[in-house]
């Protein structure tokens, strides 16, 4: 798995084209899309460039300190960015913030210590960026599917709270559906893996020159990996945002508008 690959800029600019198509088919069909794709595309180049150099100075480096900062930094990002997308769950960014942390901790924590992967920028540094990524995109669905139903559930949650039951127990049909949420989208994926389409990894690797079986091989390490964190940050975005639903005498709260 030592094959490279070198990419020029005039090929980038040449998979511009299928910008070009997709421009034309926005203003054809009026979708008025041109904008956001435009700054998309700006943005990707910036960004992706930027970082580019950034793992090249933490690989010449070969420092774990520097790898846990960019992490990090990665992780408050990726927090914010999810926060946007839960607005109808109350003070959701200390548990964003927690999910996405022990999702990487935890499953970086486990392939290093199965032997899995060296504790190398080399491996850590992209195996990373791809847990946090995905751990933010379940994280994000989960809350809010969560403040959606917990609004639309509200005379129900406080129909089963007049009853007796804690808020827990009152709330946890509402945070099983909204963990489900989060975590459909990718074990959907990973069953249709080979069949339906090939992931990144995969492709980038076979591009490269890389034994087909070592291509696969990589690529279902990394999806048992993403269902894994995905799992964990959900479970723990949605564990601990529940909470900030409920006064401290277990009363509901009148959620924020969207």
């Amino acid at each position: 798995m030592s094959s490279s690959i070198d990419v020029s800029l005039g090929q980038v600019a040449g998979a511009l084209a299928l910008i070009v198509v997709a421009i034309a088919i926005s203003r054809w069909r009026e979708a008025d899309l041109e904008k956001d794709i435009g700054i998309a595309v700006i943005r990707s180049f910036v960004q992706l460039t930027a970082i580019g150099y950034l793992i090249q100075v933490i690989f010449d480096v070969d420092s774990l300190a520097l790898v846990v900062a960019m992490l990090a930094v990665m992780v408050g990002f990726g927090a914010l960015s999810a926060r946007n997308r839960a607005r109808t769950v109350p003070n959701v960014l200390g548990p964003l913030l927690v999910a996405l942390s022990a999702a990487a901790a935890i499953t970086l924590g486990l392939v290093v210590a199965l032997g899995i992967f060296d504790p190398t920028p080399r491996y850590l540094v992209p195996v990373g960026g791809m847990v946090i990524g995905n751990a933010m995109t379940a994280a994000a669905v989960s809350l809010n599917r969560l403040g959606d139903e917990v609004r639309s559930s509200a005379r129900q949650i406080e129909a089963t709270l007049a009853l007796g039951a804690t808020a827990s127990q009152a709330v946890a049909p509402v945070v099983r559906r909204s963990l489900r949420s989060g975590m459909i989208a990718l074990i959907d994926s990973t069953k249709t893996t080979g069949l339906i389409f090939f992931p990144g990894t995969m492709v980038g690797m076979l591009i490269a020159g890389a034994d087909p079986t070592d291509a696969v091989r990589l690529q279902l390490i990394l999806l048992y990996l993403l269902v894994g964190a995905t799992s964990i940050a959900a479970l723990i975005a949605t564990g601990m945002a529940q909470r900030n639903f409920f006064t401290p005498a277990q009363q509901l709260r009148d959620p924020p508008e969207p």
